[in-house]
């Protein structure tokens, strides 16, 4: 439910061609998705994820979010949001969203979001690429940056360069905080010491 057609057009082409996802409808904006719901429900067959971006007008996903589960309780929300938007994605999960994925993500993302949703899993989009997230495993599970490098076959400045900007869009002023991050997030296992 994005009112940009072509992202839209993009993102539901992709989801339906994902294994175990089916995209049963579309709408260009809050009103339209509602009154997509409503005759869905009436057929009996609501879906289980809706995906919806929180820049619409009149409308916006936020509202909308707090609609669709003031209205049904089995739909989940998924809210597409920008880098820039994060008090717009906290307001969205306090509407009853289970999770945001950013709009710049790849489709994978976007498809393991809806996923994780429907599972019951809260999916929050880390703001991290999928090669930050690989330095964050790697420096949380305490290799320095020279081993990054080797290990990702990137140069010492670019997993330093990682580092930094993913200590800068986690809001973390240390290694040791991403690392905690990390094994909070379920990034990285803590290996318990034998008793």
């Amino acid at each position: 439910m994005d009112d940009h057609e072509v992202v839209r057009r993009g993102l539901l082409a992709f989801l339906d061609s994902e294994p175990h996802i089916d995209v049963v409808g579309q709408a260009e904006g809050a009103t339209q998705a509602l009154d997509l719901i409503a005759s869905m429900e009436s057929e009996g067959r609501l879906p289980d994820v809706i995906v919806t971006d929180l820049q619409m007008a009149p409308i916006d996903g936020i509202e909308l979010t707090r609609r669709i589960r003031a209205l049904y309780d089995d739909i989940e929300v998924v809210a597409l949001t920008s880098f820039a938007e994060q008090e717009r994605a906290n307001a969205a999960l306090q509407a009853g969203a289970s999770g945001y994925v950013l709009k710049d993500s790849d489709a994978d993302d976007v498809a393991a979001a809806v996923r994780a949703t429907h599972r019951g899993e809260l999916q929050i989009d880390s703001e991290l690429t999928s090669r930050e997230l690989d330095v964050l495993r790697l420096a949380a599970s305490g290799k320095p940056n020279k081993e990054i490098a080797t290990e990702l076959a990137i140069s010492e400045r670019t997993a330093r360069t990682h580092v930094s900007r993913i200590l800068r869009k986690l809001h973390l002023s240390s290694r040791t905080q991403a690392a905690l991050w990390a094994v909070r997030e379920g990034l990285v296992e803590v290996e318990r010491e034998p008793h």
